[in-house]
């Protein structure tokens, strides 16, 4: 089957015709949630039938609910009619989502077929299943599919060439760089792995090391998926843009604004799930894309994004992981000498690398080791630099790796 289901090739009037019908509910479900209550408090959900008048309710960001999380502990009132879910998680933040068990409920599975992954294949997924949703997104994906699943995780490389062997897995899923580390240690083992497809997310995947999968056999597309909205575009055999997921609304806007920019202007990803278990409305990402023009030659009549252009606030991901200014504001208190730190995300070769610049008076750069493993949840290298020598620019993250 080339298409995962119906709706992926229907015509925009019936894709119109569906918000219409659909919209007014999900409105009118999310504004008896204690999070999105007074947001939409004054809202008449019979009128939200478009995007346009979409367009007109404010814009939910991560901090709302972290404020209703606190408010109504533990899940700011995001709970299924009923109160039935079988999975809590948890973000930076810390910010705890729910999962559930039914069927592709991040509708990942969408992805995976656009992949090419099906009941033949085995799937190692390398996607992490601690506190964090990554590992069960994927895993609900390849079920979706009917596709078997190595739970790998993340870390402990030989054993993940050894399962890949013996088992014989034909598909990756993880993060785009980690594959790499795995087929480089399965050649230095003597193995020949059969791998042949790729479904990678939670980082950029840069043009070269896409070129090094395919010069190995391997086709890797890439998918944009959050925590808290499950799968929002993916990338088909045509690679060319990503497609928007059929159970997502998705505008344009201008950064640190709810209003939508033209087609083809770069602003933050907002986001509306019609998933009525977790009705996010008009929820702002922080990433950072464009619309573009058309639809896909792949068939797919949805709309297209970019892809992931960097983040409309200095939040940055650097190895999978999201590094964040109240992060980089954490390390810094946490030494009385130190004035004022910097994160900087670079590449070498085919994997992102950290360098923590930290104004100080210290000598030794390994003092600060603990502290920046705490803080930043990662290890990178530490330069001490002279007080006052940092730029004043307001930065406290500087992303150096370039996406073109």
């Amino acid at each position: 089957m080339t298409h995962f289901d119906e709706l992926e090739t229907r015509s925009a009037d019936e894709r119109a015709a569906a918000i219409a019908r659909d919209l007014p509910g999900l409105i009118a479900h999310a504004r008896a949630t204690p999070a999105l209550r007074d947001p939409l408090a004054d809202v008449d959900p019979a009128g939200i039938t478009s995007l346009e008048a979409l367009a007109r309710l404010p814009v939910i960001r991560k901090s709302d609910l972290t404020a209703a999380q606190k408010a109504h502990p533990p899940l700011g009132g995001f709970t299924p009619e009923g109160g039935a879910y079988e999975h809590v998680f948890q973000s930076p933040g810390p910010i705890y989502e729910i999962g559930r068990t039914t069927p592709d409920w991040w509708r990942m599975g969408r992805f995976l077929h656009a992949c090419g992954v099906g009941p033949a294949d085995i799937v190692q997924n390398c996607f992490g299943y601690h506190l964090t949703p990554a590992g069960m997104i994927f895993e609900s994906g390849a079920r979706a599919v009917g596709a078997r699943v190595l739970p790998a995780g993340t870390g402990q490389t030989d054993l993940q060439v050894r399962a890949a062997a013996d088992i014989g897995t034909t598909a990756y899923a993880g993060t785009p760089d980690y594959l790499k580390v795995i087929l480089d240690r399965a050649e230095e083992m003597g193995e020949r792995l059969k791998i042949t497809r790729a479904a990678v997310g939670g980082g950029a995947l840069f043009p070269s090391l896409r070129k090094d999968y395919a010069d190995r056999g391997i086709l890797t597309l890439q998918c944009y998926a959050t925590a808290d909205l499950g799968n929002i575009a993916y990338e088909s055999e045509a690679m060319e843009g990503m497609i928007l997921d059929e159970g997502v609304l998705v505008e344009i806007v201008r950064p640190g604004t709810g209003d939508p920019v033209p087609e083809g202007e770069v602003g933050e990803v907002v986001v509306t799930t019609l998933n009525r278990d977790y009705p996010l409305v008009r929820f702002a990402t922080g990433d950072l894309s464009a619309l573009m023009p058309g639809t896909s030659p792949c068939g797919r009549t949805n709309r297209r994004i970019r892809g992931w252009m960097g983040r409309a606030d200095q939040t940055t991901k650097i190895k999978g992981m999201f590094v964040r200014p109240e992060q980089v504001a954490d390390l810094v208190a946490r030494h009385s000498e130190v004035s004022r730190a910097r994160v900087i995300a670079t590449r070498e070769g085919e994997m992102d690398a950290m360098t923590v610049q930290i104004e100080s008076r210290a000598t030794n750069p390994a003092v600060y080791e603990a502290s920046v493993l705490a803080a930043l949840k990662l290890r990178g290298r530490i330069e001490i630099v002279t007080p006052g020598t940092l730029p004043n620019d307001g930065k406290v993250i500087e992303d150096r790796r370039t996406y073109g």
